[in-house]
């Protein structure tokens, strides 16, 4: 992989396998963040940071201010990563519910989520009564999210070894189709670009998480969503 992914294999693979909340978080940020339009200085919103890695990574590689948004991690213990990492100068730590959001409209640059925009986002006026009005007329919005290659609306569509592992947060697992459709409809935004991540089970596999689910997986039904948008 590290042909593929460059900027994280000059990461101690240890740091982060001791701080990520996911599977491969540095991965698909890097996956994601290449088809965006970062530039330095831009204030970025990294919303469901975990551990901050993925917001430590963003400040490092990209020269932007984060803000390290997060509800389940003290923001106390982020800010220690942060400055470990050397960058609490451009990386400030918020623990905030995503539908409590302490920024002004229009404040962000961009917005990115990895691998945490399905707990809260599937919601059908989530994009538009929060998430779109924090961005910048001009600005992307980039989410990466576990989903699924085809729909998922009960358990008859399961394949038979899934049944007993899906639990209920698993049916926000979603198609790229469904999610392009879930943000196109509202009409804030031009989709630039919603497709699954090449070679998503074997990224998912390189990790510690879901073992069991990805072995029953024999249909490869699991995939890695992207989704790319500009607000109008």
């Amino acid at each position: 992989m590290k042909n593929r992914f460059p900027r994280t294999a000059t990461y101690d693979p240890n740091w982060i396998n001791e701080n990520n909340m996911g599977p491969n978080p540095l991965w698909l940020l890097e996956d994601l963040a290449k088809d965006m339009n970062l530039e330095k200085g831009m204030k970025i919103l990294d919303m469901g940071c975990g551990k901050a890695i993925t917001s430590v990574f963003l400040a490092r590689e990209y020269d932007v201010q984060v803000w390290a948004n997060d509800l389940w991690v003290d923001p106390t213990d982020n800010l220690k990563r942060i400055k470990q990492s050397g960058v609490e100068d451009r990386v400030f730590p918020i623990k905030a519910e995503a539908h409590s959001l302490p920024y002004a409209m229009e404040f962000f640059d961009a917005i990115i989520s990895i691998d945490a925009y399905h707990y809260f986002g599937t919601e059908e006026l989530y994009f538009s009564w929060y998430f779109q009005k924090l961005v910048k007329s001009g600005g992307q919005m980039g989410i990466v999210v576990p989903g699924v290659t085809k729909d998922i609306n009960n358990q008859g569509d399961l394949p038979e070894k899934l049944k007993s592992l899906w639990s209920n947060d698993l049916y926000t697992f979603r198609t790229y189709q469904w999610w392009e459709n879930h943000w196109d409809k509202t009409k804030h935004v031009t989709i630039d670009f919603a497709n699954n991540i090449v070679d998503s089970k074997e990224l998912w596999l390189n990790s510690n998480c879901d073992q069991e689910l990805l072995a029953a997986d024999e249909e490869n039904l699991l995939t890695f969503v992207k989704v790319i948008a500009t607000k109008y």
